[in-house]
């Protein structure tokens, strides 16, 4: 039997990082445009829609091959986990951090705010009785550190975070990574 290693080799290999590459675009696409960064989400779409064009080029032009529709699928799904892994490493983005300590604050407060946290405390009434809470706006990057922080201060205590949309001002952690042109403030 006489294998065709350009049709069953290499174009599926070929077929396959291109939806690598498009996917892991698109999905990078789609999370800066819900983060609102009007300037990358076009300029990545462009690049995704070219990419992808190529490579389902090469499957209309050869139905036929299963083994270039299967590296097609296979493309997809892992451009997704890699577009998700790479928004991870990115971290871009804000948080909002409520936390509902169990005991006594004032230790947890004061790390925070050494450590270069805004920190927000208000009483509240609980379910149970009197509480505070301790709000933070926080840069994505630095989401593990605070909740270790907690964590650590106040070992049971309840916690929420939701993501922010926009931020005006407040108390921001000095960078602990180089700026490159992902670290640009949101476009308009």
């Amino acid at each position: 039997m006489d294998i065709s290693w350009n049709e069953y080799v290499i174009l599926p290999l070929l077929i396959f990082l291109a939806r690598i590459a498009d996917q892991s675009v698109g999905t990078l696409r789609l999370i800066f445009l819900s983060k609102g960064m009007k300037l990358w989400a076009p300029i990545l779409g462009f690049f995704e829609v070219i990419i992808w064009l190529l490579a389902v080029g090469q499957i209309i032009n050869d139905l036929n091959n299963w083994v270039a529709i299967f590296a097609y699928g296979a493309g997809f799904a892992a451009g997704n986990y890699i577009g998700i892994r790479l928004d991870e490493r990115l971290s871009l983005g804000t948080y909002i951090v409520r936390v509902i300590p169990k005991m006594d604050v004032s230790e947890l407060v004061m790390h925070l705010k050494e450590n270069n946290f805004g920190v927000t405390t208000m009483d509240a009434m609980g379910s149970r009785g009197p509480v505070k809470i301790i709000m933070s706006i926080i840069k994505r990057k630095d989401l593990k550190a605070f909740i270790n922080s907690v964590h650590h201060y106040n070992p049971n205590a309840f916690y929420t975070v939701e993501e922010v949309r926009a931020v005006s001002e407040g108390v921001f952690r000095n960078s602990t990574r180089g700026s490159g042109i992902f670290n640009l403030r949101k476009g308009k």
